[in-house]
């Protein structure tokens, strides 16, 4: 019988990664499973290897991508990653010493590092070594140290929060919204994508989000894109306790290196139509509320930069 894999990474694809993406993938090691998700009408690349399993979505779209990968991951943990972002080789020997020391935690936030696309070298830079998890010190916040993310210079395994959702609509945002939301500061966070999660809690969490996706009989709203928020704060909306610690973040050196390209190059993402599965769903919690309005107040400005965006591919 095949052993279950400790970590699976889901990554949508055109196929279009490049050689060295592939091949530092494929240098994880450890018992990992990798889930390549294609959207219909894509060539597929094909790949020798046992670890990996290539799905085709039915449908085009981001979300669609990722929730077949994510449904068809039989690791005991998941990782979002896109397939031009590299992750530290040593991950899943991460992944398993930090949930053996912390095996109630729902999240293990991995250190990120921000590449600009065009520095090869940096990116090709040798990865340093992960320092020991199960010797590291927790960072929290108390009365005498308030702010332990020390501008991410903390050294220690620092406590993550739960997004605060609790708090209430802000009428003065809804009202005035160039002010600007004042609920989302502090190190809680939103997105999915190059957090390690404990599977079961995803998996229980993509089958109510498919539920709320639902309209009115067989009508189904099924977003192109932001998933990555989304899901990411879905899953903590569905478990949610107040103040409560939901896993820790790693200190440096990175273990995720994200690679940046300039806004141009990225289609502007319409956010607000994910948004309002999470109002639909969860419409008690005010935090929703403000991310949603905020969303919506910038439609326009994404419409500007949508049609720009355009304009530049032609």
């Amino acid at each position: 019988m095949k052993e279950k894999p400790i970590l699976t990474i889901v990554t949508p694809t055109t196929g279009k990664y490049s050689d060295y993406w592939l091949e530092q993938l494929l240098k994880i090691k450890g018992n990992v499973e990798f889930v390549l998700v294609y959207y219909p009408s894509v060539p597929i690349r094909p790949l020798d290897d046992p670890r990996v399993k290539i799905l085709t979505s039915p449908y085009k779209g981001e979300m669609m991508q990722r929730f077949v990968g994510l449904l068809n991951a039989t690791g005991e943990y998941v990782l979002a990653l896109d397939d031009d972002d590299f992750v530290h080789p040593d991950v899943v020997h991460l992944t398993s010493q930090y949930f053996e020391r912390f095996p109630d935690s729902c999240i293990l936030r991995l250190k990120k590092e921000n590449i600009d696309f065009k520095d090869q070298e940096r990116i090709k830079q040798d990865w340093e070594e992960i320092p020991d998890v199960r010797q590291l010190e927790i960072c929290k916040k108390t009365p005498e140290n308030p702010f332990p993310y020390q501008q991410g210079n903390y050294k220690g395994l620092l406590e993550v929060p739960v997004i605060p959702l609790d708090k209430k609509l802000d009428l003065q945002f809804a009202l005035l919204p160039f002010t600007g939301r004042k609920d989302n500061l502090g190190y809680h966070f939103e997105n999915f994508n190059n957090v390690v999660w404990q599977n079961k809690l995803v998996q229980q969490a993509l089958v109510d989000l498919s539920q709320t996706t639902k309209v009115l009989g067989a009508i189904t709203w099924i977003p192109s894109s932001g998933f990555d928020r989304l899901l990411g704060v879905f899953v903590q909306a569905k478990y949610f306790q107040k103040d409560a610690i939901i896993g820790h973040w790693m200190p440096k050196p990175e273990q995720i290196r994200y690679i940046d390209k300039p806004p141009e190059l990225k289609p502007p993402r319409f956010h607000v139509i994910s948004d309002a599965l999470l109002v639909k769903r969860y419409p008690q919690y005010g935090y929703l509320w403000n991310l949603f309005l905020e969303k919506l107040y910038g439609v326009p400005r994404t419409i500007g930069k949508f049609v720009k965006w355009k304009l530049l591919k032609k």
